[in-house]
């Protein structure tokens, strides 16, 4: 598999919902990979070499050729290898595929993130837009078991970090965002893609990831109150 492939590596931390992105892409493709884990304090000579520009992780490195930023990548790996198709063959869905993708991005994980960020009335404006948000994807669940229909394809992929990152944000905020009750389709998505072959297993370690985004949490809470 791997000489068919050619020479494939991946460079990312351990932590990183955007590697992860890769990682179920690559499984899912069956594609062997070398891991290549970096240190983002002390970021690889390798890193910056291959991500002159942005300098982020993840970067997927195809027999020496290097292709950043995670949705980028994702569409590469999609037409680079035919096999499990990632995005549908009809353009329109195409399109829609890569619009909610790019929804989850731009929309959802910044408002997400500012819900653990930020307090006091910053908080609650997060909250309102991060519900908003949630219950946009919910809508777009409606008859359907993923956002790609019956099957998983790249917009779960890309939406993939709300079933691993809301679990834990929600035990260190102790403020539950995804329930059963207010976002039956959403819960139920979480539930089927993790438990999917290729996903199962794949989330990194709970307590180290609550260990370490709580630990982010107080510092940038400390960062603000010294201003």
């Amino acid at each position: 598999m791997a000489m068919e492939n050619g020479e494939v590596k991946l460079l990312g931390t351990w932590s990183s919902p955007f590697s992860l992105r890769i990682k179920w892409a690559l499984k899912m493709k069956e594609i062997d990979y070398e891991w290549m884990e970096e240190d983002l304090s002390n970021k690889s000579p390798l890193l910056l070499k291959y991500n002159r520009v942005y300098k982020k992780i993840p970067v997927l490195v195809h027999d020496g050729k290097p292709i950043t930023e995670s949705l980028i990548i994702l569409e590469y790996i999609d037409e680079t290898w035919k096999n499990s198709p990632l995005l549908p063959e009809d353009p329109y869905e195409r399109a829609m595929a890569r619009f909610w993708a790019k929804f989850g991005e731009e929309k959802c994980m910044p408002a997400i993130w500012s819900v653990f960020i930020k307090q006091g009335k910053e908080h609650e404006e997060a909250m309102v837009s991060a519900m908003e948000c949630l219950k946009t994807l919910e809508e777009q669940l409606k008859g359907k078991r993923f956002f790609g229909g019956e099957t998983a394809g790249f917009t779960d992929i890309s939406l993939g970090w709300i079933a691993n990152m809301v679990g834990i944000l929600t035990e260190i905020t102790e403020l539950s965002m995804i329930d059963k009750e207010n976002f039956p389709l959403l819960s139920s998505w979480i539930e089927n893609f993790s438990n999917l072959p290729q996903i199962e297993g794949s989330f990194p370690p709970q307590d180290k990831m609550v260990l370490k985004y709580r630990a982010l949490r107080q510092a940038l809470f400390a960062s603000e109150s010294t201003k």
